[in-house]
């Protein structure tokens, strides 16, 4: 699913200019990583939650040369989908 897809949606549902569309695509977008930020979790009820995860720090390798590296301690998103978004698919 790309930006384009969610405001061509938002486009459609409510007679929007393409322009307005695409502003509250990326408002919506923006809300939503407002929201991670701030409380690190964001649930879209019968759709799932996404919620922020530190990870450690840790050895990895460069797969072009096989070197070993260090890899940073930092933060990712994940997503759980919830059980009516898992029966839909």
């Amino acid at each position: 699913m790309s930006k384009a897809f969610i405001s061509q949606v938002i486009q459609d549902s409510a007679s929007l200019t393409g322009t307005a569309a695409n502003r509250a695509a990326t408002d919506l977008i923006t809300a939503i990583v407002k929201e991670l930020k701030k409380t690190g979790k964001f649930t879209l009820p019968s759709f799932g939650t996404f919620s922020v995860r530190k990870t450690k720090a840790r050895k990895g390798l460069n797969p072009r040369t096989g070197e070993p590296i260090k890899v940073k301690a930092g933060k990712t998103v994940r997503f759980k989908a919830s059980p009516t978004l898992k029966k839909a698919v």
